[in-house]
């Protein structure tokens, strides 16, 4: 399986653009990973990315990861935990909903942009922009299979 079975390729440009346009609002840094299938605990299975993609390497520890696995129709939405110290506990509540909905729609790259900019708006709030803001995590979708 590829990336293109479930996010096409003259489309996953629209995410990258997503994501580097909430990450100009914003410190946080906002990564996608997406992975046919998921067996057990869609929770664990996205720390354990997050981990084995070092997305905690980040300064402020604010970065977050959307994993998606598509065949077995599960996500999580993750982060760090200097976003966990400073959200609210119904922070993540908006774009699960946001997103299941597209996914059962069969909108993916939709739901996600929208999802990415909900979390772009909502980071930038905990974790404002600055000048001297780097780009510490690509911005391309992670896959495997």
């Amino acid at each position: 399986m590829a990336l293109s079975d479930f996010i096409p390729s003259d489309e996953q440009h629209r995410i990258v653009d997503a994501i580097t346009q909430a990450e100009r609002r914003t410190s946080g840094e906002i990564c996608v990973h997406v992975t046919p299938r998921c067996r057990g605990d869609v929770y664990k299975q996205a720390v354990r990315t997050f981990n084995r993609l070092k997305l905690y390497q980040t300064q402020l520890r604010n970065a977050m990861l959307i994993f998606v696995a598509y065949e077995s129709r599960k996500f999580a939405i993750i982060g760090d935990q200097g976003i966990d110290a400073v959200v609210p506990a119904h922070f993540w509540t908006l774009e699960k909903e946001t997103l299941a909905q597209a996914l059962k729609q069969g909108k993916p790259v939709d739901g996600l942009c929208t999802v990415i900019g909900q979390l772009g708006d909502t980071l930038a709030k905990f974790f404002p922009a600055d000048r001297n803001d780097v780009n510490e995590l690509s911005n391309e979708i992670t896959y495997e299979d």
